[in-house]
């Protein structure tokens, strides 16, 4: 279970993590999906093709996160009960690590992605740890990580690591 706290109230409703379990598999899928839609548009792929490759995306993903962040919590993010999206966090001796933080479009600029990473950064505050992430090079989410205090420490091609530090 998360160390985050329990729930959060946003002009959308009561904002609550619990563990994802097998059952949202299906779930987790669409929110994977729903991130690589403009992409995939761009692509011009016929809808079956694109399916299959989310499919595939994401299963390699999910195995990929889990194996490289066994201690991770792994969370669906629900929205006064209705599941909303996922938020990952590996719980490393001196960082905490955003392994991933994904909402679908619906619940997308309502100030719930703020309020967990806040969460994480007081997390990190309270256990006088640093907080990191990797975002993709032109994910507009990394204007909201610099708003929220993250500085980018690493180029890594495609993806940039940021860090906040209390």
């Amino acid at each position: 279970m998360s160390h985050l706290a329990t729930s959060m109230t946003t002009r959308l409703g009561t904002v609550t993590l619990r563990p994802a379990t097998p059952h949202d598999r299906a779930f987790l899928r669409e929110v994977y999906a729903s991130t690589r839609d403009d992409e995939l548009a761009r692509a011009g792929s016929p809808a079956e093709q694109r399916e299959t490759s989310v499919q595939v995306q994401f299963d390699l993903q999910d195995r990929q996160y889990r194996s490289s962040n066994p201690h991770g919590s792994f969370d669906v993010v629900e929205v006064d009960g209705c599941r909303a999206g996922r938020l990952y966090v590996d719980r490393r001796l001196d960082d905490i690590r955003i392994i991933d933080i994904a909402l679908l479009p619906a619940y997308r600029r309502a100030g719930i992605g703020s309020r967990l990473i806040n969460g994480v950064l007081e997390e990190a505050r309270m256990s006088g740890r640093s907080a990191s992430l990797h975002v993709e090079v032109h994910d507009p989410a990394a204007r909201l990580y610099r708003r929220l205090g993250f500085a980018m420490v690493a180029d890594r091609g495609l993806y940039r690591l940021m860090e906040w530090r209390p």
